[in-house]
């Protein structure tokens, strides 16, 4: 497996948060998305900025990280664009 690129490790950050129920804490977070400390916090700011996750702090569960309407977005564009790339072998 190669190294994953910009998009891939925004995909998989995204479909991290996903696939728990739309949230997620930081810590596992960032374990599952097997990036370092640094670079993890790079691309979340990004995500922020982009608006695709948004951060919240609750009482009962502490800081915690949500997948928006544009970031499940992005994940439906990404799955049809790859699904295009292999329709037609490019």
């Amino acid at each position: 497996m190669g190294k994953r690129d910009k998009l891939e490790i925004m995909r998989d950050i995204l479909k991290v948060i996903k696939e728990n129920h739309g949230h997620i804490k930081m810590t596992p977070l960032l374990r599952k998305s097997n990036l370092s400390s640094k670079r993890f916090a790079d691309y979340k700011e990004e995500l922020l900025q982009k608006e695709l996750i948004q951060e919240i702090e609750e009482k009962k569960r502490g800081k915690q990280i949500l997948i928006t309407t544009k970031g499940m977005e992005f994940l439906e564009k990404y799955r049809a664009i790859v699904n295009f790339v292999n329709e037609f072998d490019l």
